[in-house]
Formats: structure tokens, sequence, C-alpha cells
């Protein structure tokens, strides 16, 4: 597909979204911008956008081909996604597996507690009001979605939580949660966009528990972009690797 990036429409924390000649069809482009704390802090990381750009195109890759609907098309190249173009929900679906950061300071649940079921959980996306959390009738009182694409919410939630995780596990890597954004496309239907990546999820060495997610600029320590580098590493086969010049 041959589409020019147009105007921008949309400028995120990390991210810029760009009109095409397609009304239905964006362009994405991955920054290098990292944030942590609704945006208080902030740094530039170089190729942070090239991994994150990389790393989602493979999960969603791996989601549509197990019949989830993204908005996902291709990776023109590296920090340049073409999707399609979603009417965003301001909802942070989040999923937890296992108990780590903000869930251990706001209840009582012990470190890596794992979670059977998984718990989720839902913020409204909102740097004004601090991402509170908040249940169905809230959002529904806001208007946010109707009871109904709440439930299919919930249900393809579940479903990426499972591929994903057990993806992941074949290569190593345990996945204690992950938050997700969904709009709807021109269809009126529930899609799964923004990012997969490890801005958005914890990823954590199966052997050593070593972080391999912005968890580590959050901390302020060192080794951010070389985690990014090695989830790219692990998930990515070597077609990939070898089309995107990511080095064992």
């Amino acid at each position: 597909m041959n589409h020019q990036k147009l105007e921008l429409i949309y400028q995120g924390k990390a991210k810029d979204v760009y009109k095409t000649d397609d009304p239905e069809v964006v362009i994405v482009e991955f920054r290098d911008d990292i944030t942590a704390g609704d945006g208080e802090k902030k740094d530039i990381l170089i190729n942070k956008g090239y991994y994150n750009s990389i790393i989602s195109a493979k999960f969603f890759e791996i989601l549509e081909a197990s019949g989830i609907k993204t908005q996902y098309i291709e990776l023109l190249e590296p920090g340049l996604m073409l999707s399609h173009r979603l009417e965003m929900i301001p909802l942070e679906v989040i999923t937890r597996n296992i108990a780590a950061g903000s869930l251990l300071r706001k209840f009582p649940f012990h470190e890596k507690q794992e979670f059977t079921p998984p718990i989720i959980q839902m913020d409204y996306k909102s740097d004004e009001f601090h991402d509170p959390m908040i249940n169905d009738d809230i959002a529904l009182a806001l208007g946010f979605a109707t009871r109904e694409e709440l439930e299919t919410i919930k249900k393809t939630t579940l479903k990426i939580n499972q591929v994903i995780k057990d993806f992941l596990a074949r290569k190593g890597i345990i996945f204690p949660d992950f938050k997700i954004e969904y709009g709807r496309n021109y269809k009126n239907e529930i899609t799964l966009g923004d990012e997969i990546s490890p801005d958005s999820c914890r990823f954590w060495d199966m052997k050593t528990c070593e972080v391999l997610d912005k968890d580590l600029f959050r901390k302020g320590e060192s080794g951010v972009i070389n985690a990014y580098q090695e989830v790219a590493t692990r998930i990515l086969d070597e077609e990939d690797k070898e089309k995107w010049n990511i080095k064992d």
C-alpha cells in the first residue's frame, strides 16, 4: 500500500497520528519520547519508537491471526504504522495477571501475587483527572460505551491476554500486566488500537524476573532501550529480525 502522510490529526505523549489520502486510513508515528506519572517525568530515548513500533506490529499480527480485530494494517518502516482510523474510546483497559505497580499501592495484595482469573480494570484516560479507575456504570453514565460494547471489550481483552501470555511464555517472558485501548472503526465495530509494547506492558524475564519494560524508566534505572531491544529480539522470527535489522 502506498499512502502519503498528510495532516497531523492527533498528538499523544509518544505517538502522532496523521491523515492519509484514504479517510479511513491513518499513519501512526512512534516517537522517541518517553513519559511517566501523567507525563510529569519526560525524556527522549533514541530508538524507543523504532522498537515499540516493531514490537507492536508483531503483537498485532499475532492477534489478527487469532481472530482479534485490530487497527493494524502494516508497518511501513520502523516507527511508521499504517492503521485503520478509529474513534477512540477514552478508556484504558488494564489486565493484571500478577500484582505489581499501582495495584500494590492501592490495594492490600502481595507483591507478585498471581490472579486466576486475571483482573480486568478500567481507567478513564484523562491526565486532568489523573486516570481514575471507573466501573461499568460510570462508563455508561459518561457515554463512553454501551453495556454491550463493554462486554465485548472485556471478552476481547481476556482473549488478547491469553494469546499473548501463551506466546510470551514460549519466549521466556512473564506477562504480569498490560494496558490497551479500543476504538470504533467505520463500521462502528469495537477494534483494538493504540499499541502493545514495553511502554504499555510489563515484561519480566522468566528465569531472573529481570524487568524488560518502562518500569526501568519509572524507577530511574538505566538500560531502558536495551530492555526494549531484548523484547524485540525474543519475539521476532529470523525473517523479521533481518528485515528490521534487529541483532541478537
